[in-house]
């Protein structure tokens, strides 16, 4: 019998789910989570860098989502030097780095979907 099936629901942390879809939803889901783990996936970054890279996701979005995946468990946020300008560097940890073959399967099929039935745009400096 699958986890998922064995009893009524689940608990991490204290939190119950009617099943672990909803455990794995409630960590990874929304808009932007899964978008900031798959730019970690490589190597660790600065909030500036990611920023960079997510031109779409607004400062406090971007803020609010690193901070829920840093007590979750799953983005490590290391400070570097006590005085400004610090230097505030993410990275995933450990149980971070078990989503990246999540984060693979997702980009193949979002890339076959394009392929498929979608098509590759540019849209200049415009925010989607």
């Amino acid at each position: 019998m699958n986890t998922e099936c064995i009893s009524d629901h689940v608990k991490l942390k204290g939190r119950i789910y009617p099943c672990t879809i909803s455990l794995t939803m409630d960590l990874v889901g929304g808009k932007w989570k899964a978008v900031i783990l798959y730019h970690l996936k490589d190597e660790a970054k600065r909030y500036n860098e990611l920023r960079k890279e997510m031109t779409s996701v607004t400062e406090m979005t971007l803020s609010l989502q690193l901070k829920q995946l840093e007590k979750d468990g799953l983005v490590a946020r290391k400070v570097y030097g006590r005085k400004p300008p610090i230097k505030v560097v993410y990275s995933l940890t450990e149980f971070g780095k078990t989503f990246v073959p999540v984060l693979e399967a997702i980009t193949a099929w979002g890339n076959q979907v394009v392929l498929d039935k979608g098509e590759l745009v540019s849209v200049g400096k415009h925010k989607l």
